[in-house]
């Protein structure tokens, strides 16, 4: 990955380091696992440590990306759906009732 990686490359580094074994244990236990980092993310986030927080936005971003791939679902697209603004009201900032 270069200095500036996109959504697409991570998810692909985070399939080449991870896939294998995670695709093995299989979608609802990888899932369980990105649960629990969302839970140490909440914890980081209560006691306001900044680079336990970061840690834990990074934990959490690479278990999303894995469990994504299991899933066949590319990260990049959530993307697309929101470069327009609020795909609902279609505004950015959200004017969402």
């Amino acid at each position: 990955m270069g200095p500036d990686p996109t959504l697409a490359e991570f998810q692909r580094q985070i399939e080449r380091i991870y896939y294998e074994k995670d695709a093995a244990r299989g979608l609802a236990a990888t899932f369980m696992w990105f649960v629990e980092e969302v839970g140490e993310l909440a914890r980081a986030l209560q006691r306001g440590n900044r680079q336990e927080i970061e840690e834990e936005f990074h934990d959490v971003l690479a278990w999303l990306s894995t469990l994504a791939s299991i899933a066949g679902v590319e990260l990049a697209e959530a993307m697309e759906k929101y470069e327009l603004g609020c795909p609902k009201c279609g505004q950015t900032p959200c004017r969402c009732g």
